[in-house]
């Protein structure tokens, strides 16, 4: 009898581990995501109208070329959540995995108009637009949810170095011959304010980025 309780423990203890792990993939840490404004990514706990915004760090204007040919630039984004990474469609490493994993989100926001998906290509000089756009039909990409974004090396560059902190801070400059190769994901909110950094590698993580997703979607 003694034997039974003890296993009766063993699988209980199980089973709760194995329901709080659900419930982390399918539910936010937290009931605010905080806000990020630089490489080292710490956390700033702000309410969504603290004076604090004003002047906090956004994503800055742009202006790049879809796998349709269209030109998007930061207001095609406009009152929009979204996630932006880095890729290039030869990638024969981390962007396949990554692309799958961007298409998780896809899926998950499909019908949602709220939610964008940003992909910008680190080898715009090859990255033409027939490229990207041969790409999006071989992977199922929605350009309605999904955009592939070429253009000048230099802007993209600097969105990914300076503005979304894309790239691990090694305390290393760099310049724009220096090539930028990364697997994060970044959540951007409906004011262009960084919310949160994913390993777009990792399933948990980007299960974890659905629910942070969901939970900036009922912020005031």
């Amino acid at each position: 009898m003694k034997l039974f309780r003890n296993n009766y423990s063993f699988f209980a203890v199980l089973a709760l581990l194995f329901l709080n792990a659900c419930q982390s993939e399918s539910e936010s840490r937290v009931e605010e995501l905080p806000f990020f404004d630089e490489a080292s990514f710490t956390p700033q706990w702000l309410s969504s109208d603290s004076d604090s915004l004003i002047n906090f760090h956004t994503i800055p204007g742009f202006s790049l070329v879809n796998q349709e040919g269209d030109t998007i630039t930061e207001q095609s984004l406009d009152g929009k959540i979204y996630v932006a990474n880095f890729f290039f469609t030869s990638c024969p490493g981390i962007c396949p995995q990554m692309s799958d994993n961007m298409g998780m989100l896809q899926e998950a926001f499909m019908d949602d108009d709220e939610v964008m998906l940003v992909s910008h290509s680190v080898t715009p000089d090859r990255d033409t637009v027939e490229k990207l756009a041969g790409y999006a039909n071989k992977r199922g990409i929605k350009s309605k949810k999904w955009n592939l974004l070429t253009g000048d090396r230099k802007q993209i560059y600097a969105l990914g170095r300076n503005a979304y902190f894309i790239e691990e801070n090694m305390g290393i400059e760099k310049t724009v011959d220096d090539f930028l190769h990364t697997e994060n994901f970044v959540l951007i909110d409906k004011n262009k304010h960084i919310r949160g950094i994913y390993n777009g590698l990792n399933k948990t993580s980007v299960n974890q980025l659905i629910a942070d997703i969901k939970t900036l979607k009922a912020e005031v």
